[in-house]
């Protein structure tokens, strides 16, 4: 094991992925050396941050500690830290369970690890706020960044322990977003993800207003921001000043993350999202009416509680109908502690829930790439995020890092620079790759 070494696994969201960096620049400005997400940690001290969503993310962040619990017993780790969503919740049961643990942080005590260890918070010099460090290791490639403008959730879905783990909706204040954001163009970043648990929420517990508008295109207002992208709007009072400002600022991309979760009225309302069919199609027409070509990503939920085969094709309907861009679903899970589990039946058998996601999934792969294959031929501007094997790996607008299509440029061609924007004529499609050529 290297000494002064610290490995940082991140479980889940790019929520905690942005907790990690924030940390593990405060160790480095205590003299350690950091590492993210190695495949072969080799530090002396490890800090898994977990996540606590749903079941599946629950059991894989258990077993990455399992896993170096086990290296710890056997001696290849020192001391061994867990942090974020799973320690928030269940910090109790995870000491009982897991000892080998040298200690458990949560959501919001995260920074105390440097005391802990005997070291003291840093603050960048300038920063508006000291209790909110913006100083941070970037873990992704030097040209894009995440952005979380809060922390927390007021909304009350039925189905979600979100709110359980991350409190109340807390918005950081304008100016200090702003100052991190000039800050990272200044190292050179250039295309940013605007992220938190409920973005269109913002501002609403500063003032009692929304401010997302404000605040983005602000953002879009500073030199040198080539690309903004939104994360993780809700459907109900939706701000459509913010449709204004996407279309308006050129370098914000025609794109918004928003989850629909369901479009039966029956089953909206068990969710408790507070938004009707009638509503949802509304919505829909209006963002696509207010902001020509924007691609639209959600989330749906097949299996809900009482779910219905009737319900089930309402959501088929409306996906045919809506022909989203991006879509990602996944099947019901109960989670203890909601109103949900606390109210009703988990009565969709795991056969209906896989038969129905597989049904989806399968529509959205069709329009997918009905989508695709409409854009050959097409010009559009792509930034180049690596080089693998023979091709550039670059995205369109579009296409937010990791979870989106991406478009594959011959590396025979002329040479491309990571990071670096070029317009690229598409030249071929698959279901969720383009291919390319720089023009």
């Amino acid at each position: 094991m290297k000494k002064n070494q610290i490995d940082f696994i991140t479980m889940g969201c790019s929520k905690n992925l942005v907790d990690s960096e924030v940390l593990m620049k405060q160790f480095e400005d205590n003299g350690y050396k950091c590492t993210h997400d190695s495949k072969n940690p080799q530090g002396e001290i490890v800090v898994i941050n977990t996540c606590g969503f749903i079941a599946d993310a629950k059991e894989e962040s258990i077993n990455t500690i399992l896993e170096f619990a086990q290296a710890k017993e056997n001696g290849k780790i020192r001391k061994l830290f867990v942090m974020g969503c799973l320690s928030q919740r269940y910090k109790k049961e995870l000491e009982e369970e897991i000892p080998q643990v040298d200690k458990y942080y949560g959501k919001f005590d995260f920074k105390q690890l440097l005391a802990d260890l005997g070291k003291a918070e840093t603050v960048n010099s300038g920063c508006q706020n000291p209790q909110n460090i913006i100083g941070r290791h970037l873990t992704t490639p030097h040209h894009y960044a995440y952005i979380k403008i809060s922390e927390g959730c007021d909304r009350h879905c039925a189905y979600c322990a979100i709110p359980l783990m991350t409190g109340h909706h807390v918005s950081r204040p304008q100016d200090e977003i702003l100052e991190e954001v000039r800050n990272l163009v200044d190292s050179g970043v250039k295309e940013f993800q605007i992220i938190a648990q409920e973005l269109t929420y913002y501002g609403i517990d500063i003032d009692g207003k929304r401010h997302i508008a404000e605040l983005v295109a602000r953002m879009a207002d500073i030199k040198g921001v080539k690309w903004i992208r939104l994360h993780y709007a809700y459907p109900t009072d939706f701000p459509f000043e913010l449709l204004d400002v996407i279309r308006e600022k050129p370098n914000v991309c025609k794109y918004l993350d928003i989850a629909l979760q369901h479009i039966s009225d029956k089953v909206l309302y068990a969710m408790r999202r507070n938004i009707t069919k009638e509503e949802t199609y509304r919505l829909i027409e209006r963002i696509r009416e207010r902001v020509p070509g924007i691609h639209i990503r959600t989330t749906l939920m097949v299996g809900y509680p009482n779910e219905s085969e009737e319900d089930f094709e309402e959501l088929m309907a409306f996906t045919k109908w809506a022909r989203f861009e991006r879509m990602g679903a996944f099947a019901y899970s109960e989670e203890e502690g909601t109103y949900s589990a606390d109210n009703f039946e988990d009565n969709v058998s795991d056969e209906v829930k896989c038969s129905r996601l597989d049904k989806l999934m399968a529509l959205q792969q069709d329009i997918s790439a009905e989508i695709a294959a409409a854009k050959v031929g097409k010009e559009f501007q792509v930034v180049i995020d690596r080089k693998e094997g023979d091709y550039y790996v670059g995205r369109t607008e579009y296409s937010s890092p990791e979870v989106d299509p991406e478009v594959l440029i011959p590396v025979a061609g002329r040479r491309l620079r990571t990071g670096s924007f070029y317009e690229v004529r598409i030249t071929g499609a698959e279901e969720f790759d383009l291919y390319g050529e720089v023009i």
